[in-house]
């Protein structure tokens, strides 16, 4: 890490275990919290800014380093890429010192580096990583982020089940077996590895990751045609057990929810944080929330009328939500419902 970007170290690494039906977690409240996307299935840089949100404008691109021979030596804007994946970056100030935390990495193993680049930032910024789940659209990057950091990776959380062999089972087509990762590999890269199905109080237990997600509504069913190879062979696994989600508490108004598929259901996510924090407020609810495509159309109806109800401040809903979904919400939570782009930059803070 630099000099003058210390690492959190041990700091980090969770100790206490939490029954998520018993008494609340202490989430100590934060002054501010700043978010980055740094990948996501929509690039736009004619996006405009707004209160709520920075945007990655034509006008912030810097030129490529080589001039280029098709453009007359020119040197053509290096601008975020964007893939069907999800990476966030999250910000959280301590005195001086910024700590700064990757929460799951994209699809495709540079996509994740060269948005980091074309943003202005580096790898080496990155003091803990935390994935949401083992699918590939989110820890793919980690490719191109092991040859980045060379042989100083910091630590990461993630639930034992993201190790899992998976596929999907599309009705009438082969199966698609989905890319694993290899803990092994990740700790010869020089990542701590941190397996937990519990929540876990970070950052001087101003950050909580949810662990494993109870279920609350009837609707959100989880992941159809998704399976997993256990010691029997393959089986249903619409439950993906290792879907986690991050959760702050922005002092005087409420829970920020991150999710990465949301593949618990993002109502019974927000539920989740709700009841493990004893917090009722919620400020933002940012993420997947996979309610894209058939599987996900039956669910779009009562997912707006839950979140309505809960009332955020701040709605970004990200990668697998859909198109549909995003008018739906757009339509209930009027302003509160902001587009997402690569490049995107939410700064909450607390109550004046």
């Amino acid at each position: 890490m630099c000099s003058d970007h210390p690492s959190p170290g041990p700091a980090v690494i969770p100790v206490d275990r939490f029954d998520p039906d018993g008494d609340p977690v202490t989430l100590t409240p934060v002054d501010a919290v700043r978010l980055t996307c740094l990948v996501d299935n929509v690039s736009d840089l004619l996006l405009p800014p707004t209160q709520q949100v920075g945007r990655f404008g034509l006008g912030a691109a810097q030129p490529a380093p080589a001039p280029v021979a098709l453009f007359g030596g020119a040197r053509p804007a290096e601008v975020p890429i964007a893939e069907h994946g999800y990476a966030l970056l999250i910000e959280l100030d301590d005195g001086p010192h910024t700590t700064t935390v990757l929460f799951d990495a994209g699809m495709t193993p540079g996509g994740l580096v060269h948005n980091l680049g074309a943003l202005g930032r580096t790898p080496d910024e990155i003091d803990l990583v935390v994935l949401s789940h083992g699918h590939i659209d989110h820890t793919g990057g980690l490719v191109g982020l092991v040859d980045a950091l060379g042989s100083v990776a910091p630590p990461m959380l993630v639930h034992p089940a993201a190790w899992w062999a998976r596929r999907m089972v599309p009705p009438g087509l082969p199966p698609i077996e989905l890319p694993a990762l290899d803990p092994a590999a990740l700790r010869d890269a020089g990542f701590e590895l941190v397996d937990r199905r519990e929540p876990s109080l970070l950052l001087a237990e101003r950050l909580l990751v949810t662990g494993e997600i109870s279920r609350y509504t009837a609707f959100e069913v989880g992941l159809a045609n998704h399976e997993a190879r256990g010691p029997r062979g393959w089986a249903a696994d619409p439950a993906v057990p290792d879907d986690q989600a991050i959760v702050l508490h922005l002092r005087g108004r409420g829970l920020i929810v991150l999710t990465g598929c949301a593949h618990a259901g993002v109502v019974n996510t927000v539920h989740h944080a709700m009841q493990l924090t004893g917090v009722d407020a919620i400020d933002t609810v940012m993420g997947g929330f996979h309610l894209s495509g058939p599987a996900g159309a039956p669910q779009i109806a009562p997912t707006v009328d839950a979140l309505a109800a809960l009332g955020p401040a701040l709605l970004v809903p990200t990668h697998c939500s859909g198109h549909v979904a995003q008018q739906r919400l757009e339509e209930a939570l009027g302003e509160a419902v902001v587009r997402n782009s690569v490049g995107s930059r939410y700064h909450r803070t607390a109550a004046a």
